[in-house]
């Protein structure tokens, strides 16, 4: 199958790769449910997506809180009729020495990045049970990849992205059954607010257009095979 048509829930679609990804999906003819914390953001992302012709759904909440993801997929499904694809992209960063890390922040993070890909994950994988068919693509980073150079103040950062590429693992062999696909993507230096918030020192080595190629490509025909596949990105300048 291509996308064309296909209903793409693409979450933190405010900025970044979520944006860019809503845009590319949008060229190649998907149906969209974008989702974002901010709704300035997300209004922005939209106006784009209708510039060029795209059908979109834009819903402001916090993957965090089950309230608003359990929202989502309601909305959804009651516009569009099913969900085909997920796009994770949603994420958080916060800089700090684990001696100088408070609860709040550690638990901020992990509600984000996991706790929302987990909520997300569990809304869609039900539909997709439901229709017998379907595609979730998570955004994990090489911060979570065992052996891959760490950079100081990111501990918590760093333990969420591991446990999203662990998460996607166990959803790729519990999906076959349903001929739902599961596949994480963990890039290294992409060029986003994110990154330059988190390690400005670093150069990046892929734009967040590059990455929404890539997220393409898992999410129709030609990723049919990728299922279960943590991508491993290992991009220079």
């Amino acid at each position: 199958m291509s996308i064309k048509d296909r209903v793409a829930v693409i979450t933190g679609a405010g900025r970044g790769i979520g944006r860019a990804t809503a845009e590319r999906f949008a060229r190649e003819g998907a149906s969209l449910v974008l989702f974002s914390r901010t709704p300035e953001h997300l209004d922005e992302t939209r106006a784009l997506v209708e510039r060029q012709g795209g059908r979109v759904l834009a819903i402001a909440g916090d993957v965090a809180r089950e309230e608003d993801v359990e929202h989502l997929f309601q909305q959804a499904r009651a516009h569009y009729g099913r969900v085909d694809i997920l796009i994770n992209s949603a994420g958080i960063v916060a800089v700090r020495s684990f001696r100088e890390m408070d609860t709040a922040t550690w638990d901020r993070v992990l509600a984000v990045n996991l706790r929302g890909t987990f909520l997300c994950c569990r809304e869609a994988f039900r539909l997709m049970a439901e229709q017998g068919q379907g595609v979730i693509i998570n955004i994990s980073s090489l911060s979570g990849v065992k052996g891959v150079e760490k950079f100081p103040g990111l501990s918590a950062y760093n333990v969420s992205k591991a446990g999203v590429a662990s998460l996607t693992e166990i959803l790729a062999l519990e999906g076959k059954a349903h001929n739902i696909r599961v596949c994480a993507v963990s890039p290294g230096a992409v060029d986003t607010d994110m990154l330059r918030q988190a390690a400005p020192h670093l150069k990046p080595g892929m734009s967040a257009q590059d990455m929404a190629e890539i997220l393409l490509f898992l999410a129709d025909d030609s990723g049919r095979l990728l299922s279960g596949t943590n991508l491993e990105i290992y991009s220079n300048a």
